[in-house]
């Protein structure tokens, strides 16, 4: 792993475990000046100026949800997920190229160059402490330690379904690069992790031929009775060779897409959340998690060029049923100006070349 390296018009740098941190200034955010939107003056944080607000009207209970997930029959389509044997071999066969592959949920495993990324990993078999949360009822692609050897990950936010503490403790390449939102990083450190760089939003790193910058998302964070909002959340806008691929935080619609669509855009690639929006009859849809025409809409206002659908076909989280985002998704691409081979859905364990998807 080569040194990542300051690159913006201004540098805030910063040496946690050898790293240097760089300070990427757009318009909407300036590290130096008074304390930004997002910041609150207890410690806290918010989505951005504009974004939708919760709904007092609706509330959300544990007795009504689990009532209503009962039931929920899951079909799991025989398509849905390739064997890991097959995985691995494929993985294999494309060492030397540049791919794209699903592991589950928000967990993505993607190399571009000589750098292997990880994406919010999660291979438990359930999301939340010890054994409770809802379980997963399917296998992550492959099991943790047969995973490649991982140089970078990227964390985007401290819900149980994408921080899983178990797997980071029993994470087999400890001397992968982390990067976190706020006050994320000591999940990781307290692991043994020795190359943890937390980012502020609009903060900007470089890591071998590849940049990094750390987006807004409308989102939240909370992993106790007590701790909502003291961590930060949030996207990552990655650049490789004149490309943009951009990972985003679990997400809601909001305003800030738009601005992010003419301040970065066009993208390449967009990963985005399609599942885990239907909470009837507590309230209609979470702001938190977009529909999967929601997510197309994002995209459009991203100006990417092709969407991949991810949250979804791994864990029950919600009340729609675990196989209607992905239709829902390809069904409106022509809506919003996709074709449905421009709306992306994986396999569990599906692996595309790059060079397929862009």
């Amino acid at each position: 792993m080569k040194k990542i390296k300051s690159k913006s018009r201004r540098s805030f740098i910063q040496n946690t475990a050898g790293l240097a941190l760089a300070t990427s200034i757009l318009p909407a955010f300036d590290l130096y000046a008074a304390r930004p939107y997002h910041h609150l003056a207890d410690g806290t944080f918010r989505n951005v100026e504009g974004s939708p607000q919760r709904n007092s009207k609706g509330k959300f209970s544990y007795i009504t949800f689990n009532k209503e997930k009962k039931k929920i029959i899951i079909n799991i389509p025989k398509d849905h997920i390739i064997a890991e044997q097959e995985v691995l071999q494929k993985i294999k066969q494309l060492e030397n190229t540049d791919y794209i592959g699903w592991i589950g949920h928000a967990t993505f495993l993607i190399k571009l160059g000589s750098t292997t990324i990880l994406t919010d990993p999660l291979f438990s078999k359930n999301a939340g402490p010890l054994n409770f949360g809802p379980k997963r009822y399917v296998d992550p692609a492959i099991a943790l330690k047969k995973l490649p050897k991982i140089d970078l990950l990227l964390q985007t936010h401290n819900h149980y379904d994408h921080l899983d503490l178990t797997t980071i403790k029993k994470f087999p390449h400890k001397t992968a690069v982390a990067l976190t939102p706020l006050k994320v990083g000591s999940y990781f450190t307290k692991r043994k992790f020795t190359k943890v760089q937390e980012l502020d939003w609009y903060q900007k790193v470089t890591i071998n031929d590849i940049t990094l910058t750390f987006l807004p998302a409308v989102h939240w964070s909370k992993r106790s009775l007590t701790d909502r909002n003291k961590t930060l959340w949030g996207s990552y806008l990655i650049e490789y060779k004149g490309k943009k691929l951009f990972f985003s935080c679990d997400t809601g619609y909001g305003n800030i897409y738009k601005t992010l669509g003419n301040q970065i855009g066009p993208v390449d690639l967009l990963f985005i959340n399609i599942g885990a929006y239907d909470f009837r009859p507590m309230f209609d849809k979470s702001i938190f998690h977009a529909t999967p025409e929601e997510a197309l809409q994002i995209g459009k206002d991203l100006k990417a060029k092709k969407v991949i659908g991810m949250h979804w076909g791994t864990i029950m989280l919600s009340l729609e049923d675990p196989f209607e985002p992905p239709v829902r998704f390809t069904n409106a691409a022509k809506k919003f100006g996709y074709s449905k081979k421009e709306a992306v859905i994986f396999k569990i364990g599906e692996i595309k070349k790059l060079t397929s998807l862009i």
